[in-house]
């Protein structure tokens, strides 16, 4: 049951990203895109970040919110899925990040609440459910950065619902993709090259699906992309 009245906008939980400087603050601060916050506001939404600490009462911080929507960022410490080695292109690894990220993950999937999860975040749900990483793509040529480019979506999927179209151009920026699936993940979408860009979890208590690029980038001219905050806050109700 929705926590918000008929009137009011269903709450979303946006785990903040650390960053070490900003142009309008003097100190280091805790952010996260505006285009991401404008697209949630767009779909009716109410973006509310929240500030990734101790793991532990995750479940119960995340209990007044009505959705959640795990945002890009930086690296997860190849640790984190089983790696002994990390390959020199991880970058912006930070423990309290991954710790409070792979917490929201498993507590939203325990507990139904709507999630949609974007670049880092879908990989945070394939680590949390057990899944790993290829740490690089090989470079310049091969990695997806600083590029927009067609994505197929699978038929009869929630990804496909939310966006009402077979195939997207995705506004993509990582170096890193996923290698082994979690547990009961399916692939929804794919790159050209094979590249998984789309994750979703059949049989989930609630509403969730995963997107390798970032839908927000061009949400603003894109009723696909938008489709997907749209959907999220819908479910959310």
């Amino acid at each position: 049951m929705s926590r918000t009245t008929p009137s009011a906008r269903p709450l979303i939980a946006i785990p903040a990203r650390f960053a070490a400087t900003t142009s309008a603050l003097r100190y280091a601060a805790e952010v996260n895109a505006r285009a991401l916050i404008e697209a949630v506001w767009r779909a009716g939404g109410e973006p509310a970040s929240i500030h990734p600490a101790a793991e532990a009462d995750v479940p119960d911080r995340l209990a007044r919110f009505d959705g959640v929507l795990l945002p890009g960022g930086g690296d997860l410490a190849p640790r984190r899925y089983g790696a002994t080695d990390t390959h020199a292109a991880v970058y912006d690894v930070d423990d309290l990040q991954d710790t409070f990220d792979l917490q929201v993950a498993r507590t939203a999937l325990d507990l139904g609440l709507p999630l949609l999860a974007i670049c880092r975040g879908l990989q945070v749900v394939d680590v949390a459910l057990g899944g790993t990483l290829e740490q690089d793509m090989c470079g310049p040529e091969r990695e997806h950065r600083h590029l927009t480019h067609p994505v197929g979506i699978e038929r009869g999927t929630l990804l496909e619902q939310a966006t009402g179209v077979p195939k997207v151009d995705a506004s993509c920026y990582h170096h890193q993709r996923v290698e082994r699936l979690g547990t009961g993940l399916t692939v929804t979408a794919r790159a050209a090259d094979g590249t998984v860009e789309g994750l979703e979890l059949p049989g989930a208590r609630g509403w969730f699906t995963a997107v390798q690029w970032h839908p927000e980038d061009t949400a603003s001219e894109d009723p696909a992309q938008q489709g997907l905050f749209d959907a999220l806050v819908r479910a959310a109700r």
